[in-house]
């Protein structure tokens, strides 16, 4: 049985910074690109990033800001947030997939998110 937890999420100031972090179970890890979404009370789920085995992609309201890393090691993946800003506010989820496929906002398994808020 697949499984991904998030965990890290929280209030925070803007300006400040997260680290959320995914753990996957019940999968061959090296396998999937792993990828971020995010979903906004009232709003539709949004592609934050993605990583494959070398590759990185972000929307480009985060580029900059986000970053995207992996362990195999250990099944695990980060979001490392800077620069937070009150329109980060969301659920975050973590999803396992093909890396095209959750560009486009498709993926074979996601967690239960993790609530990040941002005060102003």
């Amino acid at each position: 049985q697949v499984q991904l937890v998030e965990s890290g999420g929280g209030l925070v100031q803007a300006g400040g910074s997260l680290r959320l972090s995914c753990a996957a179970s019940g999968l061959t890890f090296g396998n999937y690109a792993m990828a971020w979404f995010r979903q906004a009370p009232g709003k539709e789920r949004e592609f934050v990033a993605a990583i494959g085995s070398i590759s990185r992609d972000y929307s480009i309201s985060v580029k900059g800001r986000f970053t995207i890393s992996r362990d195999n090691a250990k099944n695990l993946v980060y979001l490392q947030m800077d620069s937070l800003k009150p329109e980060d506010t969301a659920v975050y989820y973590c999803a396992a997939g093909n890396l095209i496929a959750l560009r486009r906002g498709s993926y074979a398994y996601r967690g239960q998110g993790t609530q990040v808020t941002v005060s102003s």
